[in-house]
């Protein structure tokens, strides 16, 4: 067996505290008769801060590997913690409010309510909320005032673009202000110009101190990214430090003042 490649990424953010750490993970699905290895020893870390592309072939582990990091499933065997907590043993009702309060969660098909404005889609999330904050109005409407939709809070789904409908689930993703944002090949139902918005979107919002950990096959998309995590067979074959794509250049209206400076306008 190949010794699993060393991370340069672990070394170069080891004075920031670490958010997400996996060691020796795997995860099995028994199918009938045969037994499908999703997972078989994957260990990392992920710091706080970090833009972290994931990506490999079809059937690599990534998908898995994004849904353990979710906390919408657990480990076969092996640890795996996040902001803290071990999932490996949580209750399902500990799995949620540990979704609710640090991750927010971002997919390519959008899964809008197809007839709900985009305040009310945002405003859901803080509904399941502990506890359920006072200002929940005024909570969405900083948010999709920071993804470039001050002016697009009343309309449906059917009223906006796939690039909009994208900030509509950002914004939602957003709201109660997790530690992680995950998304789940976010610009897979986009064109190209739509996608460097988003991506645009995304870097920005990392620039603020929110982790992003993203999975996605378009090389172009994991470009933005800090660092790239490989995964083939279920392992990771490689780990490292990119460059990324820095926020120069780019259209004044392609992303939004952060939430502070929308306050202080409105102030």
């Amino acid at each position: 067996m190949n010794a699993a490649p060393i991370s340069t990424a672990i070394t170069e953010a080891a004075a920031t505290p670490v958010l997400i750490r996996a060691r020796d993970v795997t995860k099995v699905y028994t199918l009938g008769d045969q037994v499908v290895r999703a997972l078989d020893g994957v260990t990392f870390e992920i710091a706080e801060g970090e833009f972290v592309a994931i990506m490999g072939p079809s059937g690599s582990g990534k998908s898995t590997m994004m849904n353990l990091i979710g906390a919408l499933d657990q480990p076969s065997t092996g640890g795996l913690e996040i902001a803290g907590q071990d999932i490996a043993h949580m209750s399902s009702d500990a799995l949620a409010e540990l979704r609710n309060r640090f991750i927010g969660f971002v997919f390519q098909q959008f899964n809008l309510l197809p007839r709900t404005s985009a305040l009310a889609q945002v405003m859901l999330p803080l509904a399941y909320a502990t506890p359920k904050p006072a200002d929940a109005r005024h909570l969405a409407e900083v948010r999709l005032a920071q993804v470039g939709l001050a002016n697009r809070m009343d309309h449906h789904p059917r009223q906006l673009s796939g690039g909009q409908q994208q900030r509509v689930a950002i914004a939602r993703a957003l709201v109660n202000n997790p530690k992680l944002l995950l998304a789940d090949e976010p610009t897979g139902a986009l064109d190209t110009k739509t996608s460097e918005e988003i991506m645009r979107l995304f870097t920005q919002l990392n620039g603020e101190g929110i982790t992003v950990v993203l999975v996605t096959h378009e090389p172009e998309v994991a470009d933005y990214a800090r660092r790239r995590i490989l995964f083939r067979d279920g392992r990771i074959v490689d780990d490292r430090m990119q460059p990324g794509i820095p926020l120069v250049s780019r259209p004044t209206s392609a992303v939004a003042p952060a939430p502070d400076a929308v306050e202080a306008a409105a102030s």
